[in-house]
C-alpha cells in the first residue's frame, strides 16, 4: 500500500511537465477572472455604470463606489485570467468581495438561496481569493512564475 501512495506522489500530472499545484492554480485563477469579468461586465453593460451607482446609493454605499469597483471586477478579472500580479490582484479583490458581504448580502443572513442572497457566496469567494493569492499564478501566467 505505501508503495502505491509514493508512486501516485512521484507520477506527473495529467499534463506533461505541469505539476497539480500549478495545473489547480491556473484552474482556480482562470475561473475566478472570467467570472470577475462577467460580474463587472454585467454591471458596466447590463445595469449600466449610472444604474450601478444607484443601487450603491440605495444600499448605503457613496454612488461613485460603483465606478471603482466595476473597474476592479473588470480589469483584476482580466489580470487573473492573464496571470498578471494575480498575488496582488486576488489580495485587491478580497476588500470588493468583503464589502458585498457587508452589504447587500449580510442582512440577508448565511444562505445564499435566501432573499436577497445571504452571505455565503462572497464569503467563498474572499476565501478563494486569499487561497490564490497563496498559490501564487500557477500554470499559463503570462507572467510564467508558477507557484
Amino acid at each position: 500500500m505505501a508503495n502505491i501512495t509514493n508512486t501516485a506522489r512521484t507520477q506527473s500530472s495529467i499534463i506533461s511537465n505541469v505539476s497539480d499545484a500549478d495545473l489547480a492554480a491556473f484552474i482556480l485563477r482562470a475561473t475566478m477572472g472570467i467570472l470577475f469579468i462577467i460580474h463587472g461586465g454585467l454591471k458596466l453593460f447590463v445595469f449600466t455604470p449610472a444604474g450601478t451607482a444607484q443601487f450603491f446609493e440605495s444600499i448605503g454605499f457613496a454612488g461613485f463606489l460603483a465606478y471603482p469597483v466595476i473597474a476592479i471586477e473588470i480589469l483584476g478579472g482580466i489580470a487573473l485570467l492573464l496571470g498578471v500580479g494575480t498575488r496582488w490582484v486576488s489580495l485587491a479583490l478580497v476588500p470588493v468581495m468583503l464589502g458585498t458581504i457587508y452589504a447587500p448580502h449580510g442582512a440577508a443572513g448565511f444562505f445564499f438561496s435566501n432573499a436577497g442572497g445571504g452571505w455565503e457566496y462572497p464569503a467563498f469567494w474572499s476565501v478563494a481569493l486569499i487561497v490564490q493569492a497563496l498559490l501564487g499564478s500557477g500554470a499559463y501566467a503570462l507572467t510564467g512564475k508558477r507557484a
